[in-house]
């Protein structure tokens, strides 16, 4: 993004922002999937995960400080706002996702549904 913010004031550089809120990495090990998401400055009653049918849906939302209106700001450049990120996974055991968060990254574990073997051999007679 150094490009943007040397030749683009303020205001552009926000509509980029939105994209860089809530960076992750997601990972398959040990038949399950890991989603490790960095979300500095959020405490983890501010943050909520939810499952849907095989989509893992990650909100984080920052309400403003009620004593804001007694601020005069000279500058203002943390938006307080709620952000959301969503990731299909496929055939997913919802009820065994786990989440922590720690240090401001959030860590989900989601195991995969173990596949049933419907496979069946037939005698010959």
């Amino acid at each position: 993004m150094l490009i943007p913010k040397l030749y683009f004031d303020d205001s552009i550089n926000s509509m980029f922002e939105g994209e860089s809120k809530m960076k992750c990495d997601i990972y398959e090990k040990d038949n399950k999937y890991f989603v490790e998401m960095d979300l500095p400055g959020y405490t983890k009653e501010e943050i909520k995960i939810e499952c849907d049918k095989g989509n893992i849906i990650v909100k984080a939302n920052k309400e403003s400080k009620e004593d804001d209106e007694e601020r005069n700001y000279i500058r203002r450049e943390r938006v307080y706002n709620e952000y959301s990120r969503s990731f299909y996974l496929g055939d997913i055991d919802e009820d065994m996702i786990s989440a922590k968060f720690k240090d401001g990254t959030l860590t989900i574990t989601v195991p995969k549904k173990q596949e049933i073997e419907t496979k069946k051999h037939i005698e010959i007679n």
